[in-house]
């Protein structure tokens, strides 16, 4: 009976380590995304907008990037998928870039 339990216990924990492990591996090819092309700051008249929008561009990659070590390190942060955390900040992200004019909206048909 010992061993059983002991077997369910390995079981269990190795199962959400491989979960964290497959989960931080996703956030990371997200992670990947966070590219900002065709954005020249030298050339951009800046103003408080600008800047706004350079600290949130800066900010959410950081934030992803903390998130990521964190959850690596073992610390769960959230109780929604890392993932789904990423997502979120690339939208914040994504936005950023598109208001300082670095990718534009996709066309929807």
């Amino acid at each position: 009976m010992n061993k059983f339990i002991l077997l369910a216990g390995v079981t269990l924990l190795s199962g959400c380590m491989f979960g964290t492990s497959s989960e931080i591996k996703k956030a990371e090819k997200l992670l990947s995304q966070f590219q900002c092309n065709n954005i020249e700051s030298a050339h951009m008249t800046h103003s408080s907008i600008t800047s706004f929008h350079e600290q949130k561009l800066a900010s959410s990659k950081q934030k992803v990037v903390s998130y990521i070590d964190q959850y690596k390190d073992g610390d769960k942060l959230f109780s929604i998928p890392l993932t789904d955390v990423v997502d979120q900040q690339y939208i914040i992200y994504k936005s950023a870039c598109q208001n300082l004019g670095g990718i534009h909206p996709e066309v929807e048909e």
